[in-house]
């Protein structure tokens, strides 16, 4: 019933016109930015930390423009409920799809890289850019609340791909080896591990920063090739998305490198539109400040 519930209020909501919604977000702008304050103090830290040589005003023009944005992308996240294969693909357009599927066709599977820059969401209608035959693979971690999981994965798997948790990774790619099948595979890995599970450390945004390293891992021992998405907010509601292939052998570099590899593409985009990077998240709570 309450599944049923948020269904509707969701499919409700996605049916609103992208012109009205960004009045919408326009309004939800100053309640959540001056009254609610939605993690502001943690925003402001991780801002002023990343960009030390920023002032405090342009520190808080981002700031300000990460909210518009973050408001924007939540909206349009729940245009995934009922918005055609068609119109996403006008608005979320893919480049340099023809190496990838070029590599997919002569049966590799391959890693994508992507971090929790724009809009990320929206990045599931991939599979509409590529080769039939391969099975699109987003992996996610496991929601609290049933409801809100089940919900998530409808709207993530509209447009073709599948969610598989991160535990049972390893356990899914072995599957389809084992059948032959070609797959390529979304990692958000900009994720900050749990305290026991840090193993290594990279400068990112003036931090040394704890990093994921399992997408590397399930990279180089299933002999995947490996991209890097880059993405771009053309203007409101329109991005574009372009597959950096991040190295030629990856399973010819030392541990950690692709990872580090990774890190650095992430990190010009952001720098590029540091609007658009998630910055409401804990991103460097085990991490440290580097000298500058």
């Amino acid at each position: 019933m309450v599944y049923r519930l948020l269904h509707f209020f969701l499919k409700l909501l996605s049916y609103i016109p992208f012109r009205m919604l960004y009045i919408l977000s326009d309004g939800l702008f100053y309640p959540l930015y001056y009254l609610v304050r939605y993690r502001r103090r943690i925003v402001r830290k991780n801002l002023t930390e990343s960009f030390p040589e920023k002032s405090l005003p342009e520190i808080r023009q981002i700031e300000k423009k990460f909210y518009h944005f973050f408001i924007d992308m939540m909206l349009e996240s729940c245009k995934l409920a009922s918005i055609s294969s068609q119109e996403l693909k006008h608005r979320m357009q893919f480049t340099n799809t023809e190496a990838v599927n070029s590599m997919l066709r002569q049966g590799k599977s391959i890693s994508i890289y992507i971090g929790h820059y724009g809009n990320w969401e929206w990045v599931s209608s991939m599979p509409l850019w590529l080769e039939k035959s391969a099975t699109g693979i987003q992996i996610y971690h496991k929601l609290r609340n049933k409801n809100m999981e089940r919900l998530m994965l409808h709207i993530r798997e509209r447009m073709g791909g599948i969610c598989v948790e991160m535990y049972k990774t390893a356990r899914y790619i072995t599957e389809l080896a084992t059948h032959h099948k070609v797959c390529i595979i979304g990692f958000i890995a900009d994720q900050s591990p749990k305290k026991r599970e840090v193993h290594h450390f990279l400068p990112f945004l003036h931090h040394k920063t704890p990093v994921l390293t399992g997408s590397e891992k399930i990279t180089k021992h299933y002999g995947f090739e490996s991209f890097y998405l880059n993405v771009k907010r053309i203007r409101r509601g329109y991005y574009e998305a372009a597959f950096i292939r991040l190295h030629e052998h990856p399973q010819s570099l030392p541990d950690f490198e692709l990872t580090a590899l990774y890190f650095q593409q992430l990190e010009q985009t952001i720098l590029q539109q540091p609007e658009l990077y998630l910055w409401t998240h804990k991103r460097f709570k085990h991490a440290e400040k580097l000298d500058t």
